[in-house]
């Protein structure tokens, strides 16, 4: 399969258009390549995870994160380096789908509002109008619950797809939510969007201390890794599905944060 017949069944999930301005989905880098019969699809493009790709025999690689998100030379022999020299040795395109795949909620984006059965949807922060009946394109969503939970019992749910090893929360704890909201990767940004949409509990990564020390509802901080690394594994499920020609696998990668050992 062509490279450009892979891209497009990318981009029918992670439409480039919807993309944040200052963002570089798309293209990262360019191979001579015609024929792909196999893709990898990894969270970060380093230097371990597209490796390991090339060591499986991928011909194609997608990633979430951009390989960086601005431009620089590479004059230094850091990771940047390792992975373009990588990848032009072994003549690979390397592509990313950042946030033009975090703004579908019908995509693998929309993976824990399926998976915690949330109805009467809402989009946090939409980027385009909504068409007909269908969800507007945009970052975070907030939905009921179909009964009311724990912060624990929606933790263990979350917990038995993805790692919670570092999670944390903060803000005040309700004894049930029936309305959560949330946003892969990091999205406290979206928090006031989640309490205006009635969230009792709003689940991302990467809070800092001044947020959690002023939030309102509850917060539930399960790292910039877990929910988009079980995001990434249900895309690459996808693309296996719609491209019948190409065998697609995913290279797994583990959160840079370890809890301490204390002796």
């Amino acid at each position: 399969m062509q490279p450009i017949e892979i891209i497009k069944a990318i981009e029918e999930t992670a439409p480039l258009h919807a993309a944040a301005s200052w963002d570089v989905s798309g293209l990262q880098v360019a191979a001579h390549r015609q024929n792909v019969a196999k893709l990898a699809v990894c969270l970060d493009p380093t230097p371990a995870s597209v490796g390991t790709a090339l060591e499986q025999g991928a011909q194609f690689v997608l990633s979430h994160h951009p390989l960086l998100l601005k431009a620089v030379l590479p004059n230094r022999l850091d990771d940047y380096h390792a992975v373009l020299r990588l990848l032009f040795q072994a003549d690979v395109p390397l592509y990313a789908a950042h946030t033009s795949l975090d703004v579908n909620a019908y995509g693998p984006a929309g993976w824990l509002a399926r998976t915690l059965e949330l109805g009467n949807l809402a989009v946090l922060e939409p980027v385009a109008p909504a068409t007909g009946d269908t969800l507007p394109l945009g970052f975070g969503l907030a939905g009921d619950l179909p009964q009311p939970m724990t912060v624990q019992q929606i933790a263990g749910i979350i917990a038995s797809n993805a790692p919670l090893a570092t999670a944390t929360v903060s803000g005040p704890e309700p004894q049930t939510v029936t309305r959560v909201g949330y946003c892969t990767g990091s999205g406290s940004s979206l928090l006031d969007a989640a309490q205006a949409a009635g969230a009792q509990l709003f689940i991302t990564g990467d809070v800092k201390y001044h947020t959690a020390l002023a939030a309102e509802i509850c917060l539930l901080d399960v790292g910039h890794h877990s929910l988009e690394e079980e995001m990434m594994l249900r895309m690459s499920r996808l693309l296996q599905q719609r491209l019948h020609d190409v065998e697609v696998f995913f290279v797994p990668s583990a959160s840079p944060f370890r809890t301490v050992a204390l002796s």
